[in-house]
Protein backbone atom coordinates (compact mmCIF):
# COMPACT_ATOMS: atom_id res chain seq x y z
CA UNK A 1 0.00 0.00 0.00
CA UNK A 2 1.34 3.40 -0.61
CA UNK A 3 2.50 5.49 2.34
CA UNK A 4 0.07 8.19 1.79
CA UNK A 5 -2.88 6.12 1.08
CA UNK A 6 -1.64 3.95 4.74
CA UNK A 7 -1.92 8.04 6.88
CA UNK A 8 -5.02 8.63 5.11
CA UNK A 9 -6.47 5.18 6.52
CA UNK A 10 -4.94 5.98 10.14
CA UNK A 11 -6.45 9.35 9.95
CA UNK A 12 -9.56 8.23 9.32
CA UNK A 13 -9.53 5.97 11.70
CA UNK A 14 -8.73 8.23 14.52
CA UNK A 15 -10.89 10.56 13.61
CA UNK A 16 -13.94 7.90 13.26
CA UNK A 17 -12.67 7.31 17.25
CA UNK A 18 -12.41 10.83 18.15
CA UNK A 19 -16.69 11.04 16.88
CA UNK A 20 -17.54 8.04 18.65
CA UNK A 21 -16.03 9.66 22.19
CA UNK A 22 -17.91 13.01 21.48
CA UNK A 23 -20.96 11.27 21.05
CA UNK A 24 -20.36 9.55 24.34
CA UNK A 25 -20.44 12.70 26.65
CA UNK A 26 -23.85 13.51 27.04
CA UNK A 27 -24.39 10.33 28.45
CA UNK A 28 -21.38 10.68 30.91
CA UNK A 29 -22.91 14.12 32.09
CA UNK A 30 -26.30 12.57 32.65
CA UNK A 31 -24.97 10.08 34.48
CA UNK A 32 -23.33 12.57 36.85
CA UNK A 33 -26.86 14.78 37.36
CA UNK A 34 -27.67 15.46 40.84
CA UNK A 35 -30.33 13.55 42.33
CA UNK A 36 -32.35 15.56 45.26
CA UNK A 37 -34.20 13.27 48.64
CA UNK A 38 -37.67 14.03 49.57
CA UNK A 39 -40.49 13.16 50.93
CA UNK A 40 -43.95 13.06 49.83
CA UNK A 41 -47.42 12.44 50.24
CA UNK A 42 -50.07 11.17 47.94
CA UNK A 43 -53.23 13.28 47.87
CA UNK A 44 -56.10 11.66 48.81
CA UNK A 45 -59.48 11.88 50.43
CA UNK A 46 -57.41 10.72 53.97
CA UNK A 47 -55.92 13.74 53.81
CA UNK A 48 -59.27 15.74 53.55
CA UNK A 49 -59.19 15.56 57.47
CA UNK A 50 -58.36 18.55 59.20
CA UNK A 51 -57.24 19.68 62.60
CA UNK A 52 -59.00 22.65 63.91
CA UNK A 53 -56.75 24.48 66.72
CA UNK A 54 -58.43 26.74 68.93
CA UNK A 55 -57.50 28.96 72.03
CA UNK A 56 -59.45 28.64 75.32
CA UNK A 57 -59.11 28.42 79.10
CA UNK A 58 -60.19 26.57 81.66
CA UNK A 59 -63.26 27.15 83.73
CA UNK A 60 -65.21 24.49 86.44
CA UNK A 61 -67.98 24.02 84.75
CA UNK A 62 -70.07 25.71 87.13
CA UNK A 63 -69.05 28.65 88.33
CA UNK A 64 -72.39 29.99 90.36
CA UNK A 65 -72.73 33.52 91.84
CA UNK A 66 -74.06 33.95 94.92
CA UNK A 67 -76.44 36.82 96.86
CA UNK A 68 -78.56 37.63 98.79
CA UNK A 69 -82.09 38.04 98.19
CA UNK A 70 -82.54 41.15 100.02
CA UNK A 71 -80.63 44.64 100.80
CA UNK A 72 -79.16 44.75 103.64
CA UNK A 73 -75.75 45.55 105.40
CA UNK A 74 -72.71 42.80 105.04
CA UNK A 75 -72.09 41.48 108.75
CA UNK A 76 -69.29 39.31 108.03
CA UNK A 77 -67.66 37.58 105.02
CA UNK A 78 -66.01 34.15 106.28
CA UNK A 79 -63.63 33.74 102.71
CA UNK A 80 -60.67 35.30 100.36
CA UNK A 81 -60.45 33.72 97.19
CA UNK A 82 -58.70 31.18 96.32
CA UNK A 83 -60.41 29.81 99.36
CA UNK A 84 -61.55 25.89 99.37
CA UNK A 85 -64.73 25.50 100.96
CA UNK A 86 -67.17 22.76 101.80
CA UNK A 87 -70.53 21.95 101.10
CA UNK A 88 -73.04 23.60 103.82
CA UNK A 89 -70.07 26.10 104.69
CA UNK A 90 -71.22 29.51 105.90
CA UNK A 91 -70.08 31.78 103.39
CA UNK A 92 -71.27 35.50 104.22
CA UNK A 93 -74.14 37.08 106.49
CA UNK A 94 -75.93 40.24 106.40
CA UNK A 95 -76.80 41.98 109.47
CA UNK A 96 -79.96 41.02 110.64
CA UNK A 97 -81.36 43.51 112.80
CA UNK A 98 -83.52 44.96 110.15
CA UNK A 99 -84.77 41.73 108.47
CA UNK A 100 -85.30 40.19 112.35
CA UNK A 101 -87.38 43.88 113.48
CA UNK A 102 -89.88 43.27 110.04
CA UNK A 103 -90.23 39.67 110.86
CA UNK A 104 -91.26 40.61 113.96
CA UNK A 105 -93.87 43.44 113.01
CA UNK A 106 -95.02 40.92 110.36
CA UNK A 107 -95.57 38.27 112.59
CA UNK A 108 -97.63 40.80 115.07
CA UNK A 109 -99.80 41.79 112.32
CA UNK A 110 -100.31 38.26 111.57
CA UNK A 111 -101.93 37.56 115.08
CA UNK A 112 -103.77 40.91 114.84
CA UNK A 113 -105.37 40.13 111.77
CA UNK A 114 -105.89 36.47 112.51
CA UNK A 115 -108.01 37.11 115.67
CA UNK A 116 -109.90 40.14 113.57
CA UNK A 117 -110.97 37.07 111.46
CA UNK A 118 -111.98 34.87 113.88
CA UNK A 119 -114.43 37.75 115.38
CA UNK A 120 -115.54 38.57 112.28
CA UNK A 121 -116.55 34.85 110.83
CA UNK A 122 -118.61 34.58 114.14
CA UNK A 123 -120.68 37.58 113.57
CA UNK A 124 -121.07 36.78 110.18
CA UNK A 125 -122.16 33.34 111.09
CA UNK A 126 -125.20 35.26 113.08
CA UNK A 127 -126.53 37.17 110.44
CA UNK A 128 -124.86 40.36 112.02
CA UNK A 129 -122.34 41.54 109.13
CA UNK A 130 -122.23 41.44 105.53
CA UNK A 131 -120.66 38.63 103.17
CA UNK A 132 -118.46 41.41 101.72
CA UNK A 133 -117.23 42.61 105.32
CA UNK A 134 -116.27 38.55 106.51
CA UNK A 135 -114.29 38.07 102.52
CA UNK A 136 -112.29 41.54 103.85
CA UNK A 137 -111.42 40.23 106.75
CA UNK A 138 -110.23 36.70 106.16
CA UNK A 139 -108.39 38.69 102.87
CA UNK A 140 -106.52 40.39 105.41
CA UNK A 141 -105.59 37.14 107.30
CA UNK A 142 -104.62 35.45 104.10
CA UNK A 143 -102.14 38.18 103.65
CA UNK A 144 -100.96 39.04 106.61
CA UNK A 145 -99.43 34.98 106.85
CA UNK A 146 -97.99 35.55 103.16
CA UNK A 147 -95.78 38.32 104.95
CA UNK A 148 -94.59 36.73 107.58
CA UNK A 149 -93.57 34.37 104.99
CA UNK A 150 -91.75 36.69 103.08
CA UNK A 151 -90.08 38.12 106.15
CA UNK A 152 -89.21 34.59 107.56
CA UNK A 153 -87.58 33.89 103.66
CA UNK A 154 -85.72 37.32 103.93
CA UNK A 155 -84.31 36.63 107.41
CA UNK A 156 -83.30 32.60 106.44
CA UNK A 157 -81.57 34.20 103.32
CA UNK A 158 -79.50 36.51 105.10
CA UNK A 159 -76.67 33.93 104.97
CA UNK A 160 -75.08 32.58 102.13
CA UNK A 161 -74.18 28.94 102.47
CA UNK A 162 -72.23 26.94 100.07
CA UNK A 163 -74.09 24.76 97.50
CA UNK A 164 -71.23 22.37 97.39
CA UNK A 165 -67.63 21.96 97.55
CA UNK A 166 -65.24 24.14 95.66
CA UNK A 167 -63.24 27.28 95.61
CA UNK A 168 -63.98 31.10 96.13
CA UNK A 169 -63.16 32.68 92.05
CA UNK A 170 -64.19 36.08 93.34
CA UNK A 171 -65.61 38.19 96.16
CA UNK A 172 -67.05 41.30 95.50
CA UNK A 173 -67.66 42.53 99.48
CA UNK A 174 -66.56 43.48 102.65
CA UNK A 175 -68.37 43.62 106.19
CA UNK A 176 -70.04 46.98 106.47
CA UNK A 177 -70.59 47.29 103.26
CA UNK A 178 -74.51 47.87 102.09
CA UNK A 179 -75.38 45.20 99.21
CA UNK A 180 -78.65 45.55 97.35
CA UNK A 181 -80.67 42.39 96.53
CA UNK A 182 -79.64 39.73 94.28
CA UNK A 183 -76.41 42.02 93.31
CA UNK A 184 -73.50 38.28 93.70
CA UNK A 185 -71.55 39.12 96.92
CA UNK A 186 -69.61 35.63 95.53
CA UNK A 187 -68.61 33.46 92.77
CA UNK A 188 -68.22 29.68 93.59
CA UNK A 189 -66.01 27.41 91.15
CA UNK A 190 -68.40 23.75 92.07
CA UNK A 191 -65.68 21.60 92.51
CA UNK A 192 -68.55 18.59 92.55
CA UNK A 193 -68.61 18.88 88.92
CA UNK A 194 -65.45 19.44 87.73
CA UNK A 195 -63.47 21.18 84.66
CA UNK A 196 -64.02 22.21 81.32
CA UNK A 197 -61.67 24.12 78.98
CA UNK A 198 -64.19 26.40 76.58
CA UNK A 199 -62.99 28.02 73.61
CA UNK A 200 -64.45 30.70 71.00
CA UNK A 201 -64.54 29.11 67.32
CA UNK A 202 -65.70 30.72 64.08
CA UNK A 203 -68.65 29.73 62.90
CA UNK A 204 -67.46 27.70 59.72
CA UNK A 205 -65.52 25.62 61.97
CA UNK A 206 -68.23 25.40 64.77
CA UNK A 207 -70.79 23.93 62.09
CA UNK A 208 -68.32 21.00 61.76
CA UNK A 209 -68.22 19.95 65.44
CA UNK A 210 -70.41 17.13 66.87
CA UNK A 211 -70.98 16.38 70.61
CA UNK A 212 -68.55 13.61 71.90
CA UNK A 213 -66.23 14.33 69.41
CA UNK A 214 -62.39 13.78 70.95
CA UNK A 215 -60.10 16.67 71.10
CA UNK A 216 -56.16 16.95 72.54
CA UNK A 217 -55.72 20.03 74.99
CA UNK A 218 -52.77 20.85 75.99
CA UNK A 219 -52.27 23.24 78.91
CA UNK A 220 -48.64 24.82 79.47
CA UNK A 221 -49.30 25.06 83.12
CA UNK A 222 -49.23 20.87 83.19
CA UNK A 223 -46.31 20.28 81.29
CA UNK A 224 -46.14 18.88 78.05
CA UNK A 225 -48.14 16.26 77.49
CA UNK A 226 -51.53 17.07 76.19
CA UNK A 227 -55.00 16.04 78.04
CA UNK A 228 -57.71 13.88 76.09
CA UNK A 229 -60.92 15.85 76.07
CA UNK A 230 -64.80 15.89 74.40
CA UNK A 231 -67.29 17.51 73.29
CA UNK A 232 -69.57 18.58 75.70
CA UNK A 233 -71.48 21.64 74.64
CA UNK A 234 -71.58 23.97 71.86
CA UNK A 235 -73.22 27.04 71.76
CA UNK A 236 -76.74 27.55 70.14
CA UNK A 237 -76.23 31.03 69.44
CA UNK A 238 -73.26 32.83 67.99
CA UNK A 239 -71.78 36.02 70.32
CA UNK A 240 -73.35 39.17 68.96
CA UNK A 241 -69.80 40.59 69.61
CA UNK A 242 -67.10 38.69 68.15
CA UNK A 243 -69.95 36.16 66.05
CA UNK A 244 -68.34 33.16 67.11
CA UNK A 245 -69.63 30.45 69.35
CA UNK A 246 -68.36 28.92 72.53
CA UNK A 247 -67.15 24.73 72.50
CA UNK A 248 -66.89 23.18 75.38
CA UNK A 249 -64.88 20.70 76.63
CA UNK A 250 -65.14 18.21 79.32
CA UNK A 251 -61.66 17.59 81.08
CA UNK A 252 -60.78 14.95 83.27
CA UNK A 253 -59.63 15.02 86.92
CA UNK A 254 -56.36 16.17 86.64
CA UNK A 255 -53.93 17.70 89.51
CA UNK A 256 -52.69 21.15 88.73
CA UNK A 257 -56.11 21.97 86.99
CA UNK A 258 -57.30 25.67 88.29
CA UNK A 259 -60.01 27.98 86.56
CA UNK A 260 -58.20 30.46 84.30
CA UNK A 261 -55.52 28.57 82.84
CA UNK A 262 -54.84 29.42 79.06
CA UNK A 263 -54.71 26.33 76.70
CA UNK A 264 -54.96 24.96 73.09
CA UNK A 265 -57.25 22.90 72.17
CA UNK A 266 -55.98 20.35 68.71
CA UNK A 267 -59.89 18.83 66.81
CA UNK A 268 -59.40 16.76 63.64
CA UNK A 269 -62.49 17.82 61.44
CA UNK A 270 -63.86 15.44 59.01
CA UNK A 271 -63.57 16.44 55.49
CA UNK A 272 -64.82 19.26 54.50
CA UNK A 273 -67.99 19.11 51.76
CA UNK A 274 -66.10 22.14 49.75
CA UNK A 275 -62.88 19.65 48.89
CA UNK A 276 -60.56 21.63 51.06
CA UNK A 277 -57.18 20.13 51.94
CA UNK A 278 -54.90 20.19 54.67
CA UNK A 279 -51.04 19.88 53.73
CA UNK A 280 -47.87 20.67 55.65
CA UNK A 281 -46.50 24.05 55.80
CA UNK A 282 -43.54 23.09 54.45
CA UNK A 283 -44.74 21.96 51.21
CA UNK A 284 -45.68 25.53 50.10
CA UNK A 285 -43.08 28.25 48.85
CA UNK A 286 -43.33 31.66 47.10
CA UNK A 287 -46.54 32.13 49.53
CA UNK A 288 -48.81 35.88 48.37
CA UNK A 289 -52.03 36.76 49.05
CA UNK A 290 -54.01 34.01 48.49
CA UNK A 291 -51.64 31.42 46.51
CA UNK A 292 -48.75 29.94 47.05
CA UNK A 293 -46.42 27.17 45.10
CA UNK A 294 -45.85 23.50 45.43
CA UNK A 295 -43.42 20.84 44.14
CA UNK A 296 -45.59 17.54 42.58
CA UNK A 297 -43.06 14.38 41.35
CA UNK A 298 -43.82 12.58 37.82
CA UNK A 299 -43.72 9.18 39.10
CA UNK A 300 -42.86 7.94 35.70
CA UNK A 301 -39.77 9.95 35.55
CA UNK A 302 -38.69 11.38 39.17
CA UNK A 303 -38.99 14.50 38.30
CA UNK A 304 -40.58 17.58 40.00
CA UNK A 305 -42.94 20.29 38.27
CA UNK A 306 -44.39 23.29 39.94
CA UNK A 307 -47.38 24.32 40.65
CA UNK A 308 -49.63 26.24 41.42
CA UNK A 309 -52.20 26.27 44.57
CA UNK A 310 -55.15 28.49 46.07
CA UNK A 311 -54.89 29.09 49.77
CA UNK A 312 -57.97 29.52 52.18
CA UNK A 313 -55.41 29.99 55.31
CA UNK A 314 -52.57 29.33 57.34
CA UNK A 315 -52.82 26.94 60.86
CA UNK A 316 -50.12 25.61 63.19
CA UNK A 317 -48.12 24.27 60.69
CA UNK A 318 -50.68 23.41 58.30
CA UNK A 319 -51.83 25.08 55.10
CA UNK A 320 -55.51 24.95 53.92
CA UNK A 321 -55.80 24.84 50.03
CA UNK A 322 -58.45 24.88 47.66
CA UNK A 323 -57.32 24.38 44.46
CA UNK A 324 -54.69 23.29 42.59
CA UNK A 325 -54.16 19.78 43.61
CA UNK A 326 -56.07 16.27 42.50
CA UNK A 327 -56.61 12.87 44.17
CA UNK A 328 -53.52 11.32 43.24
CA UNK A 329 -50.86 14.06 42.41
CA UNK A 330 -47.61 13.26 44.77
CA UNK A 331 -46.70 16.09 46.73
CA UNK A 332 -42.76 16.56 48.13
CA UNK A 333 -43.39 18.03 51.78
CA UNK A 334 -40.08 17.97 52.84
CA UNK A 335 -36.76 19.07 50.69
CA UNK A 336 -38.28 20.91 48.78
CA UNK A 337 -35.81 24.23 49.34
CA UNK A 338 -33.15 22.69 46.88
CA UNK A 339 -35.25 21.86 43.93
CA UNK A 340 -35.86 23.56 40.70
CA UNK A 341 -38.23 22.77 38.22
CA UNK A 342 -36.97 19.62 36.76
CA UNK A 343 -35.00 18.79 39.64
CA UNK A 344 -34.57 14.96 39.89
CA UNK A 345 -35.60 13.47 43.04
CA UNK A 346 -35.33 9.86 45.14
CA UNK A 347 -38.74 9.76 46.90
CA UNK A 348 -39.69 8.72 50.50
CA UNK A 349 -42.86 8.53 51.99
CA UNK A 350 -43.89 11.32 54.82
CA UNK A 351 -44.64 10.12 57.94
CA UNK A 352 -48.39 10.36 58.73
Amino acid sequence: MPVRAHRLKIAGLLLSLSLTGCADEPAAVNSSEEVFPVQTMTVQPGNMVQTLSAIGTVRYRRETPLGFTSAGKVARVRFEEGDTVRQGALLAALDTTSVGADLSIAEAERSRAQADFERIKQLYAEGWITKARYEAAEAAAKGATARVAQAGFASGTAQLYAPSNGVVLTRNVQPGQVIAAGTPALILGEADDGFVFRSPVIDRNASRLRIGMPAQISLPALGNAPVTATISEIDGRANQATGAFTVQFKLPSAAGLKSGQIGTASIALPAAEDGSLQIPASAIFGLRTGEALVYIVDPKTSRVETRNVAVERLTDGFVIVTGGLKQGDMLVVKGAEKLRTGAKVRTTRAAN
